[in-house]
Parts: structure tokens; sequence; C-alpha cells
């Protein structure tokens, strides 16, 4: 299964290549039809090839510059280690949840270091992934269970 990504500069390089194709025929010279024995490769056909070379390289390398920086190109196809959220706690501390493979940790970051607070497994994680769409229907039912917690009781 091919992601996003790989979809969009398949489409890209496509396109580059139709244009160039079509870019060259427009200036094709038509020749004529009297017989010529042997044509040498001269320096203007090295030359021609050459800037030719160049400008398709220049293109693609462009190509993928401007795909890496609109994001379309990922660096890590598998993220193992993602931030999951963040809250400020003051001027220089936050907290923040990391998920790791299957866990999630509760880290506390100072600019001096960096504290593992809690580590998460199984059902105590906070945000387990979903494989459905994100509606409001999750949220309500997270919001009356702690609602009805046994601290309001």
């Amino acid at each position: 299964m091919e992601n996003e990504g790989t979809l969009r500069l398949k489409l890209l390089t496509n396109s580059v290549v139709v244009f160039l194709c079509s870019f060259s025929s427009a200036f094709a010279i038509v020749e004529n039809d009297s017989k010529q024995v042997v044509k040498t490769v001269s320096y203007e056909h090295v030359l021609n090839w050459s800037l030719g070379l160049i400008m398709v390289l220049l293109i693609f390398f462009a190509c993928v510059w401007f795909m890496r920086k609109m994001g379309a190109l990922p660096i890590n196809s598998k993220q193992s280690m993602r931030v999951i959220g963040g809250v400020s706690l003051g001027m220089r501390e936050k907290l923040i949840v990391v998920q790791v493979g299957e866990k999630q940790l509760v880290l506390g970051v100072t600019p001096g270091r960096i504290d593992k607070l809690l580590l998460l497994e199984g059902n105590e994680q906070i945000f387990k992934a979903q494989s459905g769409t994100e509606g409001e229907g999750d949220f309500s039912s997270k919001l009356k269970q702690l609602m009805t917690g046994p601290a309001n009781e």
C-alpha cells in the first residue's frame, strides 16, 4: 500500500516527463530526404546533451526539495516515537505526553533536564489509536466517564 506522499511524487514525476517530452517534440527538426553517409558527433551535440541533462537534473532536485518542504515526502516512514500532546506549566516548564511504540510516557521538561514522571501501558493510556474517525461521541463518552467517576459521588 502506497502512502499519499509516494503517490504525489509519482504524479509529479509523470507530469514532468510528459511536459519534457511534449516540449522537446515541439522543437524537433524535420530532416530532408537526402541521403547522408555518416554524421559525426561534434562538440555542439555533446554541449546540447550536457546542458539538457543538467537542466533535467536541476528540475528533478528542485521538485524533490519542494516536496520535502511541503511535507509530501516523509523523512522517516515509520515513526516509532511521536509527541501526542503537551501543556505549559510556566514560563519554561512543560508537561508532555510521548508515544513510544505501544507505551506512553508523561515527561516533565525544563531547560535543564527531562524527567520521566509516569509510564502508561495497556488500558492506562491516555490517548489510544483509533481505527475509525474521530467524532463528538468519543469526547462525550470520556466526559461522562469523568463526571460519573468516584471523585464526584
